[in-house]
């Protein structure tokens, strides 16, 4: 496939932006990369480090430990996982306490540009698939194909509930309700790129679609850019 793109795809916590992207990248032999996992790598340092607590960041100690965060990602049996200095972190970034970590780290100036910066180098040689909040308005304005994904809050809710309970987590449904309400505010009224629909994005509300219409819908806008 010579005339490779740049897929942006943005949305609301646990609406299934990674299974389209994963999805799309395995379907057209693209990269994936998941920029969620490494805002999640930030929340999981932080936690180690002492850095992060359930109420408080410190983020004059975090700045400085910046430089000594290394995110890339390696397939692992077929799967990509994210590792952290070396180390596989996939199963451990995961968590609700990670993904809230993760969410508050993400509304810090200095932790987005770094990200930003990483990202952008990833998508230099194009002819890859990038999920997260700002892809299609801050990291990739010039993409060529944008998507913003939604689902009503309920619906996420008990999709990620059943996600942590197949995983062995025992969650309450309304914790994972109220934590998802949460995020989405944190998300779309951070003052550093707030999550925003680009006016250019096509709109896919997922709420009552199953995986294989969704990527079938998705598969077509990818190939009316590639062919136009």
């Amino acid at each position: 496939m010579e005339n490779k793109i740049v897929v942006a795809i943005d949305g609301f916590s646990s609406c299934g932006k990674s299974t389209i992207a994963k999805r799309l990248a395995k379907d057209t032999g693209y990269i994936y990369v998941d920029t969620g996992a490494m805002y999640r790598a930030v929340g999981y340092f932080g936690i180690q480090k002492g850095i992060i607590t359930e109420t408080t960041i410190n983020e004059e100690k975090l700045q400085k430990e910046m430089e000594n965060i290394k995110i890339t990602f390696g397939n692992v049996n077929g799967e990509q996982h994210t590792f952290l200095n070396g180390s596989d972190i996939e199963k451990k970034i995961r968590t609700l306490e990670v993904g809230n970590a993760a969410s508050r780290v993400s509304t810090i100036n200095f932790v987005r540009q770094a990200m930003v910066r990483q990202q952008q180098l990833m998508g230099l040689q194009k002819g890859i698939v990038m999920d997260g909040r700002d892809i299609g308005t801050v990291v990739f304005p010039k993409a060529e194909l944008k998507i913003f994904v939604n689902a009503d809050a309920e619906v996420r809710a008990k999709r990620r509930h059943n996600e942590l309970l197949k995983k062995g987590e025992k969650v309450d449904y309304q914790e994972v309700l109220d934590n998802i309400l949460e995020r989405d505010y944190r998300d779309t009224h951070r003052k550093e790129s707030p999550l925003i629909r680009a006016k250019d994005a096509k709109l896919l509300d997922n709420s009552s679609f199953d995986i294989e219409l969704q990527q079938k819908v998705v598969m077509d806008w990818f190939n009316q850019i590639i062919t136009n």
